[in-house]
């Protein structure tokens, strides 16, 4: 089951010719979720031949225009292709009132009903779930309120070994409390345990997204083992004083994050249009965190499933 990220948008607020605004598309076993959704999103999903019409959520992390301007075209979008299916839009209070603005001028008859879920940045919050996966809420430090998000699948239950259904003759009805890891007597009065009946589950996989903002080691209990930490890294250490002026981070705090979090792996983006190559952003995170890249608009991401390890593998 796919558990995929592509980035869609790696500018910072100003879009080059090879870096569109921020933008990102996480897909979890055919969920699509929509992260953010700076000028051109649309294109980028038509450009990278990706399901625009699958996606039923979108998450925002805060009101600036590098993050925002895209949502607007892509509603439009939306409504030209006959969209009947709801949208849920998840965003800080203000965008509604931003968006019922937009819709009362361009959108008056929209086939589809949107969903407006507001959001308290500064709160670490579940705002979504389902019977797969979970977000919740990264509060972040930046100019005007931002959060990040952290995407989890939920925890699986263990699978039952094939060879052991008919050398015990386990019933149907005894076979979930196995699978949720109890024990089985047989007929004979053998207690069977659990870690000789079951595989151990697939791990759960992880995703952290943090944009605009100022390092914040508070957050790294939040973001613990992720598989995935995508964190922004506008500036480099050469010029902190300018990235703490403008509240955001460089790629040496990036790094730092994600070695303190015992990340899996780091995503660099955001780049400031004053650096010419992200080359030296990498290095300058790798002589920290090893396995940081730096990310370009349609590279695709994947985190592959994994058992459990336990002492019997």
């Amino acid at each position: 089951m796919p558990f995929s990220l592509t980035i869609l948008g790696s500018s910072s607020a100003i879009p080059t010719t090879k870096r569109f605004p921020t933008a990102q598309l996480l897909n979890v076993d055919e969920r699509f979720f929509l992260i953010d959704c700076g000028e051109g999103t649309q294109i980028q999903l038509t450009r990278f031949k990706l399901r625009a019409g699958k996606i039923n959520h979108i998450f925002i992390s805060h009101l600036h225009g590098d993050h925002i301007f895209g949502l607007f075209g892509l509603i439009s979008t939306f409504s030209l292709m006959g969209r009947e299916s709801d949208l849920n839009i998840y965003a800080e209070s203000r965008l509604d009132d931003i968006l019922k603005c937009h819709l009362d001028y361009f959108g008056e008859n929209l086939p589809f009903k949107i969903n407006f879920i507001p959001i308290k940045a500064s709160l670490s919050k579940l705002i979504y779930e389902d019977e797969k996966i979970s977000v919740t809420t990264i509060p972040l430090k930046h100019r005007v309120p931002t959060c990040g998000f952290l995407f989890r699948e939920k925890q699986k239950l263990n699978n039952i070994r094939k060879e052991v259904l008919e050398r015990y003759k386990i019933p149907i009805r005894d076979r979930n409390r196995i699978k949720e890891g109890g024990d089985f007597k047989t007929e004979e009065g053998e207690l069977i345990p659990n870690i000789k009946l079951t595989m151990p589950a697939i791990k759960p996989r992880s995703y952290a997204y943090i944009t605009d903002t100022r390092m914040l080691e508070k957050n790294i209990p939040l973001l613990q083992n992720v598989d995935l930490l995508y964190h922004e890294a506008t500036f480099l250490e050469r010029d902190s004083k300018l990235a703490h002026l403008t509240f955001h981070s460089t790629a040496k705090e990036a790094a730092t994050m994600a070695l303190k979090s015992n990340a899996a792996k780091l995503l660099i983006g955001h780049f400031s249009v004053r650096y010419k190559s992200s080359l030296p952003f990498v290095e300058e995170a790798q002589a920290i965190f090893r396995e940081t890249y730096a990310v370009e608009d349609g590279e695709c991401f994947s985190v592959e499933q994994e058992r459990i390890r336990t002492d019997i593998d």
